[in-house]
C-alpha cells in the first residue's frame, strides 16, 4: 500500500511517501524553493518524494492531508463570534481568503494534483484528511521505537486542539484528553517570542536561545497574571492580555502595561529585559511539560514517551524531562512541527484508517536517522560543480574523511553536504556547517562571518554516542538534537567572582569548558549524538578528529546563512560557501578549497550576502 501525507497552507508544508508502513521519503517545500518555511502546496516535495520511491502517481492507493479545514474554519468562525465585534476588522480580512482558498480544501488539493500529475487519474477518490493532532501523534508514536507508549502533543493550534494525550499500542492510537484553543501553551510562547521582538513560528528557538542570559524574574508574574497552571499540567489562559483571537498581533496594551513596555523592534538592540522575559517563559513552559508528564505517567502507567507538535522541538524542556525520569524512556519525533504532520498523515492512515499492523525492533526508530530527503550521485554533482564554475578536487572516501578532519583541526570552518537530505528542522551530518569546538573564538566567528546571525545564538556539538557520557551529562541516545544537557563538571572551567557577576550578553565571551564553542552561559548543550548504523561517513569523519585532537566532539550547525532554508542541492552548497566565510566545502566525494576559487567568482556571491 501507497500513501503521500501532505501539509499546507500554514507553514512548514511538506509531504512524506509511505509504502506498507515504510517511511520511503519525506521533505520541505522550502528545501526546493529557496523560501524559508514555504507555506505553498508541496509541488516538488511531492515530485521528489515520487521520483525516490520510484513510484508513478497513479499507484497512490492515498493522498492524505495532515489536518480538516472545515473544523479549523468552524474554530475560526466561533472564536470571532465569542469576541465580536471585537476583531471584526480582522475577521473581514480572513474571511474571503478562507472562502476562496482554504475551505473547500478537497478541490483544491485535487486542482494542485491535476496541474502536477494531469486529470486522467480520479484524485478525488484518493484524497483523505486527518485531524492536525492526531497526525502529530501519529507522528510521534509510529516510528519510535516502542510497542506501546503514552504520547503528548503540544503546539500552537490545530482546528481546535492545542494539546493532547494519547496512548499508542501496536497499530492502534487513541485520543484520551485535549485542551482547547485559545488554551495554548504553543501560543503563549509565541506571545512572548513576538513581544520579545522576533518572527511568530520561526523565532521560538532564539527565545530558547537567549534564555540563558537573562533571569526568570517574570515567572510569578506569568503565572499570577496570564496562565494558571494545575497540578496535572494543564493550564488556561488568561485572554485579557492577548490579542491572538480576533486582532493581527499576538499580544496587546494590557500586556505591555504588564510588562512596562511596547514589544521590542524586531532588529532592534537586545536588552536584559528580552534576556529576563526569555528565561520566565522558557521556565513556565518547563514546569508545565514536566507535570503534564507526571499526570500523563499517572493516568496511563505507561512506561515511555513519545512527543510532537512545534512545543516539543524546545531541546530545553526536553532536557529537563528526561532528567526528571518520569517514564523509562522518552522518543521525540524530530520532524515535531507542522512539516512532521504530512508523515503522521501517511502513517496514520496506513495503521489507523487502514488498520495494517506495525513492525516495532525496540532498539533502532523507524526514522532512518531522518535522513529521508534528496541525494546526489557524484556524476550528478561533478555537473553541477561544473556548472557554476567551482575548482574542486575528487578525493576517495578514505582521503575525504582524512582531509576534511584535518581541516576542522587546524581551525577552518567547514560546509559538509553528504547523502540524503534530513527531514525537519535541524541539520544532523547531511547538510551541516561544522567546525571544532575547541576553539574560543569559533561561537563569534560562526554567527558573524558565516551564518549572519545575532551573536547571542549557541552552537550544537555532534558527538560519537560511544563517548557522549564522557562529555556530555546523559548517556542516552539523542540523533536528533533535541535533548539539552550540561556538559560534564571535569571539563568545565571554573568562573572567577568577577566573570560570575557579569549579565546579558557579556557573558558570552568567557570560554566555560574545553569546548567552548559548543558550551552555553549555563553550561548546556544540545547534543546530538553521532550513530555508525543512520550515518556512517559522519561518524567516521568524527572519530578521525577525535583520533587527531581527543575530542569525539565537532561543532555542527545547519548549512544555511540566516534567512535562508538548509540548503538542498550541490548548487545550494556551492552558493552558500562562496557567499560566507567558510573555508572549505565538502559535497559527496569533492573538495572545495575558497582559497583556490575564481576570485570575481567570490566577489559576486559575496554581493549577494552584502559582505563588507
Amino acid at each position: 500500500m501507497l500513501i503521500l501525507g501532505v501539509s499546507a497552507w500554514y507553514h512548514d508544508s511538506a509531504a512524506c511517501l509511505v509504502k506498507d508502513g515504510v517511511i520511503l521519503a519525506a521533505a520541505q517545500e522550502e528545501r526546493f524553493t529557496r523560501k524559508k518555511h514555504d507555506d505553498r502546496f508541496p509541488s516538488h516535495a511531492i515530485t521528489f518524494c515520487l521520483q525516490a520511491g520510484k513510484i508513478k502517481p497513479s499507484e497512490l492507493d492515498s493522498v492524505v492531508f495532515y489536518d480538516k479545514p472545515f473544523i479549523k474554519f468552524e474554530r475560526i468562525l466561533e472564536t470571532y463570534l465569542a469576541f465580536a465585534p471585537r476583531g471584526f476588522s480582522s475577521f473581514s480580512m480572513s474571511l474571503p481568503l478562507w472562502i476562496k482558498d482554504k475551505l473547500f480544501q478537497k478541490s483544491l488539493i485535487v486542482k494542485e494534483l491535476e496541474k502536477l500529475f494531469g486529470k486522467k487519474i480520479r484524485w478525488r477518490d484518493k484524497v483523505l484528511f486527518s485531524e492536525h493532532h492526531l497526525s502529530h501523534a501519529a507522528s510521534a508514536f509510529f516510528p519510535s521505537p516502542f510497542e506501546r507508549a503514552a504520547v503528548l502533543t503540544l503546539d500552537g493550534v490545530g482546528e481546535w486542539t492545542t494539546t493532547s494525550l494519547a496512548v499508542g499500542n501496536g497499530h492502534e492510537l487513541k485520543v484520551h484528553k485535549e485542551i482547547h484553543f485559545p488554551h495554548s501553551l504553543g501560543l503563549l510562547y509565541s506571545a512572548f517570542t513576538y513581544y520579545t521582538g522576533f518572527k511568530v513560528n520561526s523565532g521560538e528557538y532564539k527565545v530558547m536561545g537567549l534564555a540563558p542570559y537573562g533571569e526568570p524574574k517574570y515567572v510569578d508574574k506569568i503565572k499570577n497574571h496570564l496562565i494558571d497552571i494545575r497540578d496535572d499540567g494543564s493550564f488556561h489562559l488568561n485572554m485579557e492580555y492577548f490579542d491572538y483571537c480576533t486582532g493581527l498581533t499576538m499580544t496587546n496594551r494590557k500586556f505591555d502595561q504588564l510588562f512596562g513596555g511596547p514589544p521590542r523592534k524586531s532588529e532592534s538592540t537586545l536588552t536584559q529585559k528580552e534576556m529576563d522575559l526569555a528565561a520566565s517563559v522558557q521556565k513556565v513552559t518547563e514546569e508545565i511539560v514536566v507535570k503534564l508528564a507526571r499526570g500523563i505517567a499517572r493516568e496511563t502507567d505507561e512506561k515511555n514517551l513519545c512527543m510532537a507538535g512545534g512545543v516539543a522541538l524546545n531541546c530545553v524542556a526536553n532536557g529537563i524531562l528526561l532528567r526528571e525520569n518520569i517514564f523509562e524512556k522518552l522518543w521525540i519525533q524530530p520532524a515535531a512541527g507542522d512539516a512532521g504532520g504530512a508523515l503522521g498523515a501517511a502513517l496514520g492512515a496506513y495503521h489507523i484508517m487502514h488498520g495494517k499492523p506495525r513492525k516495532t525492533t525496540n532498539k533502532l526508530d523507524a526514522m532512518q536517522g531522518s535522513y529521508l530527503g534528496p541525494e546526489y550521485s557524484d556524476a550528478e554533482t561533478e555537473s553541477a560543480l561544473s556548472k557554476t564554475g567551482a575548482r574542486f578536487t575528487k578525493v576517495t572516501p578514505e582521503a575525504l574523511t582524512e582531509q576534511t578532519a584535518q581541516a576542522l583541526a587546524n581551525g577552518k570552518a567547514v560546509g559538509w553536504m553528504q547523502g540524503r537530505m534530513e527531514f525537519g528542522p535541524r541539520a544532523l551530518g547531511s547538510r551541516s556547517i561544522i567546525a571544532d569546538p575547541r576553539s574560543p573564538a569559533m561561537q563569534k566567528q560562526l554567527n558573524l562571518k558565516v551564518k549572519y546571525r545575532e551573536s547571542f545564538r549557541p552552537f550544537a556539538p555532534s558527538v560519537l554516542r560511544e563517548q557522549v557520557s564522557e562529555w556530555f551529562e546523559m548517556d542516552t541516545d539523542s540523533p536528533y538534537m533535541l535533548l539539552v544537557t550540561d556538559v560534564v563538571r571535569n571539563k568545565r572551567y571554573e568562573m572567577t567572582n568577577e566573570q560570575k557577576a557579569l549579565f546579558g550578553i557579556d557573558k558570552l565571551n568567557i570560554p566555560r569548558s574545553e569546548v567552548p564553542a559548543i558550551t552555553h552561559v549555563d553550561y548546556s548543550a544540545r547534543v546530538q549524538t553521532v550513530h555508525a548504523e543512520t550515518n556512517p561517513r559522519y561518524h567516521a569523519l568524527i572519530n578521525r578528529f577525535y583520533e587527531l585532537t581527543g575530542c569525539p566532539v565537532i561543532v555542527n550547525t545547519s548549512f544555511n546563512v540566516r534567512g535562508e532554508p538548509i540548503v538542498c542541492t550541490p548548487e545550494d552548497a556551492f552558493r552558500c560557501f562562496m557567499g560566507t566565510g567558510l573555508d572549505v566545502l565538502v559535497v559527496g566525494n569533492f573538495i572545495l578549497h575558497k582559497s583556490e576559487q575564481d576570485s570575481k567568482l567570490k566577489e559576486n556571491y559575496e554581493e549577494k550576502y552584502d559582505l563588507d
